[in-house]
């Protein structure tokens, strides 16, 4: 009971602050109007400036802020317990995230749709408009190798979300030009591409999983991934990215609405129990974390606050707004949504890996010359009607990662076809050998916190939590929840898994849409003419993103480079955060109106991603700390590596960072009630 209260009072509180503390920024800081023109009017070429139905721009708002950053954060964090990540997600998104997203797209919408780096350069000096420039570049290009690997092993590991996530394409596409020149109505296309995609979800599951029949897959899909961006960002928005995202959204809404639906259900039965599932506050760091603080408000970023959601807000959003009204909706609200998401995302991660379940023992374990194996098996849950046998539990289990039964990655469905005594040949993939073994149906030989201990280990811990275990123990734990309703665990992990990589994939499209407008940009600022081309900044922002992605990190094929770019990855993005927050103060500043509500915030996410860098940068535990030191030394065997491009890049975005906050600081006592210079109509 205790992980539903948590779930439905977190959401309350969202739905009390949208209705107060959003309504109180909207209508007494920036007074928003219905009168007032937008750039999609004021600006409209039907490429990039269109006006849109808020409904819709929220669909591409919510799912471009997401992505797979309220998922992987929450995902880590939960590893210094549930309780500090709860209480981080709940009261940074409400008074952190969502003043961020709000203030950053309406501030865009009063500026002719310009992003925060050129309103830098208006409100806080020409030099801010050329570093916040730098800095978002840096950012993107991280965020687009990050995106790239994150979809590409999605792809890999989970086969069964392929079809349903490409074959949102021609359906976008074709809602697209039903709506837009054809003028044709939204709903029924929308109810319809819902149908379709839950059916190629279904498909993919059972009859069409695609596996490329590659050494290294993961390449191959981040070069299909990063082709696909190149042409989705030149296209006008109506024609793929506005319908992707907005049917896209719905597919997402309905994920989410089995999740809570599963997790009442759960808690209602009594199936799920957080506290006896996971630590509420963890008594023993995992080997090799850095210190909560302050790699808390690091680790997760999107789900609290993350500065990607500036550049969506002032890059696309503000392009897209028919009505001034709609801010809140847009960018509040849009923030609140992706706080509940971060908080089903822990539940998921705790309650949902350790919910009370029944597991399968056996006995008689023999090859096929019947001979006795001595083959160490360790213990999963399986969700067996062990209850109904009435057996007592044997001591012997099988563990899911590294088994199939009767060929069938699908455990429980397995299982359900055989009787208490039954013989089933099992291949054991890492043994390579056909097993035959008797059932013993079993009561819950496994407790909750051993189940959470199977993702968790505070002994293996933080270095060794890849990718596939951070996106896994989300996909695990939601596939448990939405398997309380009913739905088979297979199509549970089939749906769960096409969520987290449609995240992936609108957040993806935007980015490179982004990016393309941040080079550009400099291409203007720098008088560099062959850079404002959208063709030739779109391929540097694809290129950049892949050759990032396509590094091999330590040990590692090529493709995983991503890997590399992480630890640089929150605070990088954080420090965005509180530069934008930064622009958002100067500019409230400026028209002298209160502006406690975002300095606030803006001093927290100005010191906490700077004191996380200086940490990973300085501190001898962290890996980054040795270059510095070879340089003092002397070292002559000095040699370029991976924790040296992480230095680089690091070590550059910091002193980006603090030379844009001495020039907000010099500027803050001259600034008060002086407005900045007057835009000029593009």
């Amino acid at each position: 009971m205790t992980t539903l209260l948590i779930a439905f009072g977190s959401f309350i509180g969202f739905i009390i602050a949208y209705h107060t503390y959003g309504r109180w920024i909207s209508n007494k800081i920036f007074g928003l109007s219905a009168s007032a023109t937008m750039p999609s009017e004021a600006l409209r070429d039907d490429v990039d400036f269109i006006p849109t139905k808020k409904e819709v721009i929220f669909g591409h708002h919510f799912t471009s802020i997401a992505g797979t950053g309220p998922i992987v954060g929450p995902a880590i964090a939960v590893f210094w317990g549930w309780l500090p990540a709860l209480i981080w997600v709940i009261f940074g998104s409400i008074f952190i995230g969502a003043v961020h997203d709000f203030g950053a797209l309406v501030v865009s919408l009063r500026n002719e749709g310009q992003t925060v780096g050129e309103i830098a350069g208006r409100v806080i000096s020409r030099r801010t408009k050329l570093l916040f420039l730098l800095i978002l570049f840096f950012a993107l290009t991280i965020v687009l190798a990050i995106f790239g690997l994150v979809i590409a092993s999605i792809f890999k590991y989970y086969p069964e979300s392929v079809l349903s996530v490409w074959i949102e394409i021609p359906i976008a596409v074709a809602i697209g030009f039903w709506v837009y020149r054809k003028g044709g109505g939204l709903l029924l296309p929308s109810l319809l591409a819902l149908g379709l995609l839950y059916v190629a979800i279904y498909v993919g599951v059972y009859y069409l999983p695609i596996a490329l029949p590659v050494s290294n897959p993961v390449v191959v899909w981040t070069l299909a991934l990063m082709t696909y961006c190149f042409i989705a960002s030149v296209l006008p928005v109506w024609t793929l990215l506005q319908p992707r995202d907005f049917i896209n959204s719905h597919q997402l809404i309905v994920a989410l609405g089995l999740l809570v639906l599963g997790l009442a259900v759960a808690g209602f039965t009594g199936a799920t129990d957080l506290q006896a599932s996971a630590p509420a506050i963890a008594e023993i760091a995992p080997a090799g974390a850095p210190p909560i603080m302050p790699f808390l408000f690091i680790t997760i970023a999107c789900g609290a606050v993350s500065g990607f959601h500036c550049v969506v807000s002032s890059g696309t959003s503000s392009k897209q707004i028919s009505c001034e009204t709609d801010a809140q909706y847009v960018g509040y609200g849009a923030m609140l949504l992706e706080g509940a998401l971060a908080v089903i995302v822990i539940l998921a991660c705790c309650a949902g890996l350790g919910m009370r379940v029944d597991v399968a023992s056996f006995g008689n374990i023999s090859d096929s010359s019947h001979n006795t194996v001595g083959l160490p098996l360790t213990g999963v849950a399986t969700n067996g009607p062990a209850e109904k046998a009435g057996i007592k539990p044997n001591d012997v289990v099988v563990g899911l990662g590294k088994h199939r039964i009767d060929g069938i990655e699908d455990f429980n469905s397995a299982l359900r076809k055989f009787k208490v005594g039954d013989k089933v040949p099992v291949e054991v993939m890492r043994a390579g050998k056909e097993l035959t073994l008797t059932i013993t149906l079993g009561r819950e030989i496994l407790k909750n916190i051993d189940a959470w201990h199977t993702k968790y280990d505070p002994d293996t811990g933080w270095a060794t939590f890849g990718l596939s275990q951070k996106v896994g123990a989300f996909v695990d734990g939601g596939a448990n929840f939405i398997n309380a309703l009913g739905i088979p665990i297979k199509l549970a992990t089939g749906i769960i898994a096409v969520l987290v990589a449609s995240f992936a994939a609108t957040t993806l499209d935007t980015a490179t849409r982004l990016q393309r407008y941040v080079v550009q940009e400099l291409g203007q600022t720098l008088n560099i003419k062959p850079l404002t081309n959208k063709y030739t900044a779109t391929f540097i922002a694809v290129s950049l993103g892949a050759a990032m992605a396509m590094i091999p990190a330590p040990g590692k094929d090529m493709g995983t480079g991503g890997l590399i770019l992480w630890p640089l990855f929150g605070a990088t993005n954080q420090l965005l955060a509180g530069l934008a927050l930064m622009v958002i103060f100067f500019y409230l500043w400026r028209r002298k109106v209160n502006v406690w509500f975002v300095a606030i915030p803006m001093v927290i996410m100005l010191i906490m991603p700077a004191w996380a860098l200086l940490w990973q940068l300085f501190n001898q535990n962290s890996g980054w700390a040795h270059p510095l030191l070879e340089m003092v030394r002397g070292d002559t065997e000095w040699a370029w590596d991976n924790d040296h491009l992480l230095l680089t890049i690091g070590l550059v975005t910091l002193l980006l960072q603090m030379w844009v906050v001495v020039e907000g600081l010099l500027l803050i006592p001259k600034s008060r009630g002086v407005l900045e210079e007057v835009l000029e109509r593009k």
